[in-house]
């Protein structure tokens, strides 16, 4: 292991010794040299000094590497400039020119603009921009400009709105007096535009970029021609240039694939090399995958098993079948048989004389677990617990000396598995439910009880297989694609003057026997919540931000309505003849669990609770539910929410209220109206934002996708997953000569790897 390789010159004498090159391969050696000067700092550039250097820190930029890790974010193809004179009304074109005049205008509130005069020597060109007041901060009088955007005419003059606009700042210049990078820039039709600060424009960038790109013309390619050709990928040298001096936009697309795939390779191969050395010294645990357990569930059940719940048995029960650790994840929408088919797995340890840990992120999924799985594994013959941080100490006590002995062959359990006194004989199954609620470090900690065993991770969120590729590329994904086919009618309403036709519904269910839910996204008016409470409501509102977040700009002219008030106005205001039931993640687990208990029982007929319903409650006679600021959720947790309605035979109607005027949120609450198929409105969503939203930092790793398109690039993301797979396959430890070089590429792109394998050094 090489923890000691840091300085670049160190990192180029341990490249030269140890990538696969004879003496005398001299254009090997120079690509080496080069390749090292990547982790040069940033200051051995000329430009990079004094502000500038101290703007580039502040960018995150300290070495060759990070500026040229730093991509433009858009591009302005300038390469038909024209005068503002011969500029023809509707056309969209590129004016250069030079600021006369910069305007800021507030003509009526909440609305400010930007108005600038730019002169080219033709004609006089009007540009405005609205609500974008920084602008007047860089647009200033005498500054050049390249406005590109569609002529129009008002007011006797041609003007855009707002263009894309690349300022050519002309009064910066560099340390020794000389020119600035105007001419450079004017010289080049495709122009990088890069996020800058206030001590450095994007001119400057651009520039400096350019010095660092002469550093390395000719840098050694980890990816083997081969791969390169199989997959249609330009040399890594050639999309370091085009993606910072594009020769076109065809150019600058291949590109970013190249560099997209490379982001997405050595994401994965850090997770799945980090998982492979985490088990290289543990045994695992071979299950049986045909024994009595498993025959006697498929005539116990009430249902037959769908051919994915089929199939993805088969995957699971045939992984643990193996010589080898298993790390699968159950994907599948809400409704659609995951908890079953972990059964399965839980009944193959038994039969094979082992133990088996499920864990839930709350106590009402792990009494569902009970409810559900209890009496299946009573006929069974299968021993099985549920331990939660309410159960009493005496009780706690006899549960844990039981399972230490092995007389518990499933336990259900909370964040109450992971703690130290929990020990189990011979663990040789972790099922970890919406693993993504939990953290990495709590995720590891149930498993360090057992380093060996097997794990089985679920989710009801839906991700695109791309995308989960890319956030758990250390997992092997299976898909659930099918789900309960009760019809799902969701309808927005627009505002809460005008959820009557919501109320209207209940009336109509409450009067043909079935119930409904009221979801509100805080438990009590923020004006009654101190500053002791903020544990206690956690667990919803910190739920609230999701893998698909949408925390949009929100109308708070009005109080967002809170669980706690709502129960009380629905019970003495609108539903005074019916039982009115209150859950929260507030209250103790003992009232949760005997609210829950009646609601099952049909003695509440509507349920006020916050998201603390969002996974795993199964009550099939809920055929209405009412989500009040569904604005403040995100679109992947509208879409769990409305998975605890339509569960019996009886179709179902969900209400999303909103006020936000946000064109985005309405957009977004119409998807759910449109689709009902989680993994589509998963797509749908996906293509109406960022990536960078939806990866975040949330995975090892994941602040380093950057170019990568989740949807368009699902066959590169494929690609990566599989090449990972088959490097580490033959070298487990990528300790050979010729994969020197995705070892060190690999410590330099992921800053945690260097604490990572510190740990497993030790």
């Amino acid at each position: 292991m090489l923890n000691e390789v840091s300085s670049p010159s160190i990192q180029s004498s341990w490249l030269l010794n140890n990538l696969p090159m004879t003496p005398a391969d001299a254009d090997i050696a120079r690509r080496i040299s080069q390749t090292s000067c990547f982790d040069d700092l940033v200051e051995s550039l000329t430009f990079a000094r004094g502000k500038r250097l101290a703007a580039l820190h502040d960018l995150g930029i300290t070495t060759i590497r990070d500026l040229l890790h730093h991509y433009p974010f858009r591009y302005d193809d300038f390469s038909k400039v024209q005068s503002i004179r011969s500029a023809s009304v509707g056309a969209r074109i590129s004016v250069f020119g030079r600021i006369d005049e910069v305007k800021v205008k507030q003509p009526r509130r909440n609305l400010k603009l930007i108005e600038v005069s730019v002169f080219d020597g033709s004609a006089v060109l009007y540009a405005t921009w609205f609500n974008q007041p920084w602008l007047s901060k860089i647009l200033i009088p005498g500054a050049a400009v390249f406005l590109l955007g569609t002529i129009e005419h008002s007011f006797g003059y041609k003007r855009m709105t707002n263009p894309l606009c690349t300022v050519i700042d002309g009064n910066e210049e560099d340390m020794e007096g000389k020119t600035s990078p105007n001419s450079e820039l004017l010289a080049a039709s495709i122009l990088p535009v890069y996020h800058a600060n206030a001590g450095i424009s994007t001119a400057w960038i651009a520039r400096i970029a350019k010095t660092a790109l002469l550093r390395v013309p000719a840098v050694y390619d980890p990816l083997t021609p081969s791969l390169r050709a199989s997959l249609g990928l330009i040399p890594l040298a050639g999309a370091l240039r085009e993606i910072h001096q594009p020769s076109s936009l065809l150019a600058r697309s291949e590109a970013r694939r190249r560099l997209a795939f490379d982001e997405v390779f050595y994401q994965m191969l850090y997770l799945k090399h980090q998982r492979r050395m985490s088990r290289q010294n543990s045994s695992p645990y071979i299950h049986m995958s045909d024994d009595a357990s498993l025959k006697l569930i498929t005539s116990l059940l009430p249902f037959s098993l769908r051919p994915d719940q089929k199939d993805a048995v088969q995957e699971i029960l045939s992984d643990m079948n193996r010589e080898q650790v298993m790390d699968r994840l159950l994907l599948g929408d809400v409704a659609s048989g995951k908890t079953i088919v972990a059964a399965h797995a839980l009944a193959a340890v038994h039969d094979s004389g082992f133990q088996a840990a499920m864990m839930a992120p709350t106590e009402v999924l792990v009494q569902q677990y009970a409810l559900k799985l209890g009496p299946l594994f009573d006929k069974l013959g299968i021993p099985w617990a549920q331990l939660t941080s309410s159960i009493s100490s005496q009780s706690r006590k006899d549960l844990l000396s039981r399972l230490t002995a092995g007389q518990i062959t499933v336990l259900f359990g909370t964040h109450a598995l992971i703690e130290p006194d929990v020990v189990f004989k011979n663990l040789s199954l972790i099922v970890i439910d919406e693993q993504h609620r939990f953290g990495v470090d709590q995720r590891a900690t149930l498993r360090k009880k057992s380093p060996g065993c097997d794990a089985l991770m679920m989710t009801a969120t839906p991700i695109p297989r791309s995308l989960a590729l890319v956030l758990y590329g250390d997992l092997s994904p299976t898909y659930l694609t099918k789900r309960h086919q009760t019809s799902i009618t969701t309808t927005k309403v627009l505002h809460s003057r005008l959820k009557g036709e919501g109320y209207d519904a209940i009336r109509d269910a409450l009067a043909d026997g079935h119930q409904a839910y009221v979801i509100c996204p805080l438990i009590a008016p923020q004006s009654d919540m101190s500053e002791n409470d903020d544990d206690l409501r956690s667990e919803e509102e910190a739920s609230l931000i999701d893998l698909f977040t949408n925390l949009d700009c929100i109308d708070d002219t009005e109080a967002v309505h809170a669980a706690e008030r709502e129960a009380q106005y629905l019970q003495y205001s609108v539903f005074p003849q019916h039982k009115i039931g209150l859950l929260t993640g507030r209250m103790p687990a003992y009232e949760k669990r005997g609210v829950m208990d009646r609601f099952r029982a049909g003695e509440i007929d509507v349920l006020v609770s916050t998201t603390v319903v969002e996974v795993g409650v199964d009550v099939p006679n809920a055929t209405v539910m009412i989500i009040e600021d569904a604005d403040r959720f995100g679109i992947s947790q509208l879409h769990q929410l409305r998975g605890r309605i339509g569960r019996g035979q009886w179709d179902s109607k969900l209400f999303l209220v909103t006020r936000s005027n946000n064109d985005e949120t309405r957009q977004r609450l119409k998807l759910l109206e449109s689709l009902s198929d989680g993994f589509e409105l998963a797509n749908a969503d996906l293509r109406m934002r960022k990536e960078g939203d939806v990866l975040g930092s949330r995975q090892h790793g994941a602040a380093t996708i950057k170019l990568t398109k989740i949807l368009e690039d699902a066959d590169l993301i494929a690609a990566a997953h599989k090449e990972a797979n088959t490097i580490l396959d033959t070298d487990p430890t990528l300790s050979a000569p010729e994969h020197a070089f995705l070892m060190h590429e690999l410590r330099q792109r992921i800053p945690l790897y260097h604490q990572a394998e510190g740990v497993q050094n030790r």
